[in-house]
């Protein structure tokens, strides 16, 4: 089988770097391993330029659908699927804003929200070109989601696939947990049609036959999880007792499921045949652990980016934490950093008129350089909690991390947004922007690490 490729929701191609194990950007120069006939990335908040879409072309070109047309900037709800080429594995990091860490999970709208409702155009292109096999990424909290419903809108997604004839495995990883250069949890999602090698390949080798009751699957259902399922070989993880699996059978129709349907998933499992086994695993890693250290720039870096000292700190920093229910701070104090990480109490009201103290924990102002990155969001850069601030190499001093430390703390290629190919002509992307594209992205050492597996279970079909 050829190793063809249709990648949704593409952002800047992290699937695509990690195939095709592009490093640098003279990596795409060279032939790609595996072949992408097909893409889609369109942003509707992006009215004048598509910035990941043009970012994606001036780095890879554009790919036409089967009437020779180039809809790969549309939206993909307008888009017929049975235009789409034929592929071998499609994959996607289908939009997560619903899920999105950035926001309580308690409010969450999962698959009922604007973005949630993307995963039906998958559930489309995998009912119009059946492709063998699937790989998809999403936030970890997808599999707990909504919090009304516990694990309604995964087992919806599992459900589809099931209707459509395939077998299901998943595992949240966190980069950090295989060695890599930032703490960030995804849920990724394989899938392959019950027809397929790989499928008799199996079940063969676990002795899974579905005449047998659901626990005494359990047995072949653990190998999978533990030894020979496809996560299992890309991220090992630490065997422990099956019993511990825990088995539950989805309703049969969607509507029924969404309605009715709750379930705590663990960070591991797979559905085969409409019964769904999960258990938390344990990573198994003990090799080299890349830092924010390892990823930052060691070159004289511009002005702007570092941190005037008044916006650092507002008193003594050694000070983690402020009081405010008696007295609130002036103004001026509370836009330092330093007050934004640190500890905090002060007054507020609900919207019913109740009036409370809230009260948040400190965070480490400074990231050092001998951990793994935290997780990167989209609001990078900004003045937030979550945003990055670092001790420069050269300097010493306090500043904003760089375009190319976000890149390569996802994994990607220096200045590899630094670029888009608007109009035939290359525009220069904007800071803000290359922000929000990483922390947006996939962790692309993931799929490298996949990339292996891919290629045997593709290449033996």
């Amino acid at each position: 089988m050829n190793k063809t490729v249709c990648e949704l929701f593409a952002g800047v191609g992290g699937f695509r770097c990690g195939l095709n194990n592009i490093k640098t950007l003279e990596d795409t120069s060279k032939p790609e391993k595996w072949d992408t006939v097909w893409f889609s990335q369109w942003e509707p908040v992006d009215k004048k330029i598509q910035w990941a879409h043009d970012c994606y072309v001036n780095r890879f070109g554009t790919c036409l659908d089967l009437k020779g047309n180039d809809t790969t900037n549309c939206d993909i709800n307008a888009v017929d699927k049975n235009d789409i080429p034929e592929h071998a594995l499609l994959v996607g990091g289908f939009p997560c804003q619903d899920y999105s860490v950035a926001s309580s999970l308690a409010t969450s709208k999962g698959l009922e929200g604007k973005k949630g409702v993307l995963w039906w155009d998958i559930r489309d292109t995998l009912e119009a070109k059946q492709p063998p096999f699937v790989l998809l990424e999403n936030v970890d909290r997808l599999i707990k989601s909504p919090a009304s419903q516990r694990g309604r809108d995964f087992g919806i997604i599992l459900a589809c696939f099931r209707d459509l004839g395939y077998t299901v495995e998943w595992r949240v990883i966190n980069a950090a947990e295989y060695g890599y250069q930032q703490r960030r949890r995804r849920t990724f999602i394989f899938a392959y049609r019950e027809d397929t090698k790989y499928a008799g390949i199996m079940n063969k080798s676990t002795k899974y036959n579905r005449m047998f009751g659901i626990e005494m699957h359990r047995s072949s259902m653990g190998k999978t999880i533990y030894t020979a399922g496809f996560f299992a070989k890309s991220f090992p993880i630490v065997e422990e007792d099956y019993k511990k699996i825990r088995i539950t059978e989805l309703p049969k129709g969607i509507g029924e499921l969404s309605e009715n349907f709750s379930f705590p998933f663990e960070n591991t499992g797979i559905m085969k045949d409409g019964i769904v086994y999960t258990v938390k695993t344990i990573p198994d890693y003990h090799g080299k652990q890349i830092t924010l250290g390892d990823v930052m720039e060691e070159n004289e870096v511009p002005e702007s980016f570092f941190i005037p000292d008044a916006k650092l700190y507002y008193t003594n920093p050694d000070v983690t934490h402020s009081d405010e229910t008696h007295e609130r701070l002036p103004d001026e104090s509370r836009k330092t950093w330093q007050y934004l990480k640190g500890a905090k109490k002060l007054p507020r009201k609900a919207a019913t008129g109740h009036e409370y103290i809230f009260s948040e924990g400190a965070i480490p102002m400074i990231d050092e350089y001998d951990k793994p990155a935290r997780t990167m969001l989209t609001s990078e850069g900004g003045f937030s909690r979550t945003t990055h601030i670092v001790r420069d190499k050269v300097t010493g001093r306090i500043r904003l991390l760089t375009p190319i430390e976000m890149e390569h703390i996802q994994g990607f290629p220096s200045d590899w947004t630094k670029e888009c190919l608007v109009d035939g002509e290359k525009v220069e992307m904007p800071l803000n922007k290359r922000r929000f594209m990483m922390g947006n992205a996939l962790v692309v050492n993931l799929i490298a690490q996949m990339e292996p597996q891919l290629d045997e279970i593709i290449g033996a079909e």
